[in-house]
């Protein structure tokens, strides 16, 4: 697995991609997704240049954490139990799968424990899949308004995951749906909600994600390659 050039491969399709956008590949952030990747593999790419990292489990990034050496920044980019949020408070950069005013008044409660103020995305199920979480999006505001309530939470943009459609054309309809979104929420100047993030695309199809907005993508088969199916 040649790490380096995965990565030279990921950076060389996202500029092209941005070109035209008034974008650069400085002005977005690729995430290297790592579930299953053990902490070796995660040590290479960091060594290389990776400095976030997002995990989709719990139990995975409490694990790494420790072993992973290097300037990094985790992520918490998979569904969050609230039972499960004062294992991660003090170790994740951003928790990207908001979803509920039932989890933010946990991560509310841990992030006060620790003095912190936790910086976190709203999941958004775009395409209203019974099998993802997130907030559908007319349920939207009515979330953000809630928000607005809590002392050590700072939402500071949105996260989705698109259907997986083999045509990813099919796909930039949903991605101009949540950048639409997310520009509305800018203009309307929410106290303590700033949206500055707006994390979508993976290595099928990031390119459209940032050519519709996109300033977060994450990057898993495209820099460590296929998983195998028993690592689930």
């Amino acid at each position: 697995m040649d790490i380096k050039a995965n990565i030279e491969s990921i950076r060389e399709r996202a500029a092209q991609a941005l070109s035209g956008t008034g974008m650069t590949i400085d002005d977005i952030t690729i995430i290297a997704v790592t579930k299953t990747i053990n902490a070796e593999m995660i040590q290479k790419a960091v060594d290389l240049g990776i400095t976030d990292i997002g995990e989709n489990r719990v139990q995975e990034l409490t694990k790494k954490f420790g072993v992973v050496n290097g300037d990094v920044r985790w992520h918490m980019i998979g569904s969050l139990q609230r039972n499960k949020v004062k294992h991660i408070i003090d170790k994740t950069a951003l928790i990207h799968s908001l979803d509920s005013l039932r989890l933010a008044v946990e991560i509310n409660k841990q992030a006060a424990n620790i003095n912190r103020i936790m910086p976190v995305l709203v999941q958004v199920n775009i395409g209203k899949e019974a099998t993802k979480s997130g907030i559908y999006p007319e349920g939207i505001n009515e979330l953000i308004d809630g928000l607005t309530g809590f002392d050590n939470i700072k939402v500071l943009g949105l996260m989705a995951i698109p259907p997986n459609i083999p045509d990813k054309e099919q796909v930039r309809p949903f991605f101009a749906e949540m950048r639409n979104i997310f520009e509305r929420l800018q203009k309307q100047r929410y106290p303590n909600i700033e949206m500055r993030y707006l994390s979508m695309g993976m290595t099928h199809d990031f390119e459209i994600a940032l050519q519709e907005g996109a300033n977060i993508i994450r990057i898993g088969t495209g820099l460590f390659g296929t998983r195998k199916k028993e690592e689930r």
